[in-house]
């Protein structure tokens, strides 16, 4: 499909784009179904590139000096992944072939946010990377006198000691999180992620201050709910609760995380209840996977206490799954123990059972909610795999929604259930993100959408065969069916390979506000 090419010569495509001079567009993208839910586009048009910009959506055909064949196909703008975890080369080019431009740590997040945003720029990123700003390692940074590192693993070792999960932070405490979170925000990161389901007992009133800061900043928060469980009290409705209040109590926009997997099998009560706020006006967004399963540290607070298998709808060890494998109770019990930094995916819910189905399709097709995927980094025997390398290994091993979930949301609930439009799931997973983050985040208001002078941030993809070839058994399978993926003008996938060659990434930040950190909490 690609008409420019040099026989027996490897040149990548970056090169082809940098060495060819252009009396027109730089790339044209010729008589793909061009689909933009901003505009309510749906038709057939020729896209043409100049730069890093779209310079024209044309009725009418157009030369540029690479030009792509998208008959037959899907013309979309990129994807906007609002949870990626994974935030380093391999997993941004492993999630590039599932269709995604831009991938943003936004529920956990990171601090101190300059250390992550200096190491992406300098290593370079395929993908467009941001990160807010994470309350939970401003926590253990206090309650452990540490300094906190812009690194997950930094935070899942911090399992191994509970009381900044358990305890009420005393006014001195929670005024030095307070003044991290702030710092954090003056150097640029995208909202506030608040993981208080890793940190249940650390009270209601510094979640609620957490709020006021965002709604005095301007910025959202991206909550994973304080409860996990089916059982009053502490439920996931209850905590689904908390989320409504500080949006109604504070004014701040409130997003909430992965929907499917904290209501569990009580969204047919949670989700009606978050729409009768939205529809009252409160600023409130959600997100779903389109999994039955997730996947965190096994050592976290929500495999631990009271009743907790029974508060998940009744799970024993062999719910979790490490490396591929289910586990025993003895494996559980000693990781649980010795290594509860182990990453595990929890099967929550079993797909093959129609009204588990049921639930997660409520959640995924929430109205108004969007698509994004909670993935993370690649491991081979427990350890991370090089960033630098590519391709990725047939034995690395993450959940499988780091590499599927796009491909397969387009696949299940487009194609095949034909649950929702085409136009609706590429809003889902493009301007439906931007849209949440734009308020905040300026840079948003240029992406998600297929019109003159936005991000040329493209998805080139076949319907017909798109789909996830990752599973739970043989996660490191690439998604199949998108042959062309660019990321600020630059061709990144060609012919559904990618080019490694290339880093095209850039970030997304808020304006920095501030150079210097507040006293007491320099870095």
């Amino acid at each position: 499909m690609l008409r420019n090419t040099i026989v027996g010569v490897f040149i990548s495509l970056s090169a082809v784009f940098s060495a060819i001079a252009s009396d027109h567009y730089d790339i044209v993208i010729s008589g793909g179904r061009v689909v933009d839910p901003a505009s309510g586009l749906d038709a057939v048009r020729h896209v043409g590139i100049k730069n890093d910009k779209i310079a024209i959506v044309s009725e009418t055909p157009l030369s540029g000096a690479l030009e792509i064949d998208a008959s037959g196909r899907v013309v979309a703008p990129g994807f906007i992944d609002m949870h990626a975890h994974g935030q380093n080369i391999l997993s941004g080019r492993v999630q590039a072939l599932d269709g995604v431009t831009t991938a943003l740590e936004l529920e956990a997040g990171t601090l101190p946010i300059s250390d992550f945003y200096n190491r992406a720029a300098a290593e370079g990123r395929p993908i467009n990377y941001g990160a807010s700003v994470s309350w939970a390692n401003a926590r253990i940074a206090v309650f452990l006198n540490a300094k906190p590192e812009a690194d997950i693993s930094w935070f899942f070792e911090a399992f191994n000691q509970t009381h900044w999960q358990r305890q009420i932070a005393s006014s001195e405490q929670k005024e030095r999180i307070l003044q991290y979170v702030q710092q954090g925000l003056d150097e640029g990161g995208l909202g506030i992620g608040i993981l208080v389901g890793y940190a249940p007992g650390s009270g209601q009133k510094e979640f609620f201050d957490l709020h006021t800061m965002a709604a005095r900043n301007g910025v959202p928060t991206f909550t994973h709910a304080r409860y996990l469980s089916m059982l009053e009290p502490a439920s996931s409705f209850e905590g689904m609760t908390e989320i409504v209040a500080a949006a109604a109590g504070t004014g701040a926009h409130a997003h909430i995380v992965h929907l499917n997997s904290m209501s569990l099998r009580d969204i047919g009560m949670i989700g009606p209840m978050i729409r009768k706020a939205q529809q009252a006006g409160l600023p409130i967004t959600t997100e779903a996977y389109p999994y039955g399963a997730g996947s965190t540290g096994i050592g976290g607070a929500m495999f631990r206490g009271d009743r907790w298998r029974e508060r998940l709808g009744g799970v024993d060890a062999s719910n979790f799954d490490v490396g591929g494998k289910r586990l025993s109770e003895e494996e559980f019990a000693r990781l649980q123990a010795e290594a509860p930094e182990t990453e595990t995916v929890i099967h929550f819910l079993e797909l093959d059972d129609p009204a588990d189905r049921a639930f997660l399709d409520q959640s995924v097709l929430f109205e108004g909610g969007v698509i994004a995927s909670d993935g993370g980094d690649w491991l081979v025997d427990g350890r991370r795999v090089p960033q630098d390398t590519w391709p990725l290994p047939a034995s690395a091993w993450s959940h499988p929604r780091s590499a599927g979930t796009y491909a397969r949301f387009l696949r299940l609930y487009v194609r095949e259930q034909q649950s929702i439009s085409l136009i609706e799931a590429i809003r889902r997973v493009s301007l439906g993100p931007a849209q949440i983050l734009e308020k905040a985040i300026p840079q948003m208001e240029n992406k998600g959408r297929l019109q003159a002078g936005m991000d040329a941030d493209i998805v080139v993809f076949d319907l017909e065969t798109v789909g996830e070839r990752s599973t739970f058994a043989k996660p490191a399978a690439l998604s199949t069916g998108f042959d062309y993926v660019l990321v600020n003008g630059v061709p990144l996938v060609g012919e559904g390979e990618l080019d490694p060659e290339v880093l095209p990434g850039r970030a997304v930040r808020n304006p920095v506000r501030a150079a210097a950190a507040p006293e007491g909490v320099r870095n």
